[in-house]
């Protein structure tokens, strides 16, 4: 089997050193620099060569600043003859924006995918998209992970006899289990309003 090489950005180094723990393989070190006029410099301080590297950056806030790091550790990662790089994506902050639902609007799911791949990207590894769609956009295999099971274990522990989960309509998340499965509680039906959703980022 190739050796991997496991990295990660800022956003959630403890998540990182959960995941490497679990897999039982070491977390290697980055050094960012930030020079005096804000712009980043990002180092992988371990050999790359002919492995597969795994960075791992959920892009949560600050979004553009965790982003540019995964960019930048994705051009390291490349330059350092890597064999295959996967981007383990936790959450996809951009992912909401997955449609042109007005005029002259971005789509930043789209944008980003392609920034990651051009980037060097191989391979995505993300949790739970937004919509089916953002699967679509982009040109490397992804792999698409949900965590209802594991939510739904969780939950079980509790004794949720006078409890009722909440979620959207089937309408709104086709081909998506309600989170009411696998544990015992009913479910209430929700739609959201425009204001909701627009707000709810």
């Amino acid at each position: 089997m190739r050796d991997i090489t496991v990295f990660s950005g800022s956003a959630h180094p403890e998540l990182a050193e959960e995941i490497c723990a679990q897999l039982g393989t070491p977390l290697h070190p980055v050094q960012i620099n930030r020079f005096a006029n804000d712009v980043l410099e990002v180092q992988l301080q371990a050999n790359c060569r002919e492995r597969d590297v795994f960075l791992i950056q959920p892009l949560v806030p600050p979004v553009q600043e965790h982003l540019v790091e995964l960019l930048l550790m994705l051009d390291a990662a490349r330059g350092a003859s890597a064999a295959r790089t996967t981007v383990v994506l936790p959450h996809y902050a951009y992912a909401r924006s997955d449609k042109k639902d007005a005029p002259r609007i971005s789509i930043g799911a789209r944008l980003v995918a392609d920034l990651m791949v051009a980037a060097g990207a191989s391979r995505v590894l993300a949790m739970t998209l937004h919509s089916p769609q953002v699967h679509g956009f982009f040109s490397v295999p992804v792999d698409h992970l949900h965590a209802l099971r594991e939510l739904a274990a969780h939950f079980r522990r509790y004794d949720l006899s006078n409890t009722v989960v909440v979620s959207p309509p089937t309408w709104a998340t086709p081909k998506r289990p309600p989170p009411s499965r696998g544990c015992s509680a009913p479910a209430s039906p929700w739609a959201p309003s425009s204001a909701s959703a627009t707000t709810a980022w």
